[in-house]
């Protein structure tokens, strides 16, 4: 880990493969183990550098006050943008997952000279708000049974005492089996996350475990309408079984941006499982750029 300071902020970021290879920058969704190790791995294998980075007020990057952040979305997408700038070797390819994904949305059409391509995971055409008529809210996916009180244990679950590891970790394993994910895939990066916290404070363990900083944030202005405008080859990853943003997300974000190719990961919810990573890294690549 290492920071990289930009528009007035320290981002904590990770790299992987070579510093002259082409980059690839993963925006954490909100922290850098948003995204998986294996995914990292097989795509600096493939001659790719990659760095994934915490989103402000989480992991490594400048904490201020995540109950009332004095930044926008737009902010977070220049944050983005000036990344590329600072680590050099841009443009890069984009992915954003989850709220990653909003960011990497608005920085793809405020800064498109930055990046090459687009890859967005598990994430919506619109920043939290009202749900449009065509894309389906949490736990409304047509496509397969669900139960519709789930999303409603999830968020009725008690908050653990944040000073404690083993409780946070706990917490996070049991809202997975909730969802029907890998309990134990979430307990461990839920203490990995809670390692890198800076502090046991309540609103800076929600906002690097559950990312509620987005909550309160500022997300004008409104970004769906302008997908259209993304020039960039895209790749739109998704999760049939994801309860939070459910999969018709992921095709309305397919059939607004021109081009964009949809990879529906059958098995999968809120996340990209360690096994899908070798074909999520293989969508990637099929992008560009062309290995140096």
């Amino acid at each position: 880990m290492s920071t990289v300071k930009g528009d007035g902020v320290s981002l904590g970021v990770e790299s992987f493969g070579p510093e002259d290879a082409p980059l690839v920058l993963l925006a954490g969704g909100t922290t850098t183990l948003s995204w998986p190790d294996a995914l990292c791995e097989r795509l600096a294998a493939d001659g790719r550098r990659v760095v994934r980075d915490d989103l402000r007020d989480s992991g490594e990057s400048t904490t201020a006050d995540p109950e009332a952040p004095a930044y926008t979305l737009r902010d977070l997408a220049g944050d983005a943008a000036a990344l590329v700038h600072a680590l050099g070797g841009g443009p890069a390819h984009l992915a954003g997952i989850g709220v990653g994904g909003m960011v990497a949305q608005g920085a793809a059409l405020d800064h498109p000279e930055a990046f090459s391509a687009l890859t967005l995971a598990g994430t919506c055409a619109v920043a939290p708000g009202p749900v449009d008529d065509d894309r389906p809210d949490h736990d409304h996916d047509h496509d397969h049974d669900h139960d519709p009180a789930r999303m409603g244990r999830l968020f009725a679950h008690p908050m653990p005492d944040w000073t404690d590891r083993s409780a946070v970790a706990g917490f996070a394993a049991a809202g997975a089996e909730i969802v029907g994910d890998d309990p134990d895939a979430a307990r461990a990066t839920a203490g990995r996350v809670w390692d890198r916290t800076p502090g046991t404070a309540p609103p800076v363990q929600l906002a690097n475990q559950l990312g509620m900083v987005f909550s309160a944030l500022d997300r004008a202005p409104r970004r769906r309408e302008r997908l259209p405008e993304v020039s960039l080859p895209t790749l739109v990853v998704h999760g049939r079984r994801d309860t939070f943003f459910p999969v018709g997300n992921g095709e309305a974000i397919a059939r607004e941006i021109p081009g964009a190719r949809l990879l529906v990961l059958e098995d999968a919810l809120t996340a990209i499982p360690e096994p899908a990573a070798g074909e999520v890294a293989g969508a990637m690549l099929a992008l560009g750029p062309s290995r140096s």
